[in-house]
């Protein structure tokens, strides 16, 4: 994916996000990322990705699967 294809996929994303509106975007980004995880249909790659969104995240503990 080239990074004009990177930006327009971003601001879909947010766009959609917006006019969902707040109380809905939690939801979405959940639905988004099980579909996404779905479609990777690679349990090492999808374990990786969440561990990557996370880092730098203030966080307590993020649980790691093992």
């Amino acid at each position: 994916m080239t990074d004009p294809d990177l930006d327009l996929v971003y601001t879909r994303l947010c766009a959609t996000m917006t006019a969902l509106g707040e109380p809905q975007a939690n939801l979405f980004l959940a639905r988004f990322a099980l579909l996404a995880i779905d479609r990777i249909g690679d349990r090492e790659t999808a374990l990786q990705m969440v561990a990557d969104a996370a880092d730098g995240l203030p966080a307590p503990e993020v649980p790691r699967a093992g």
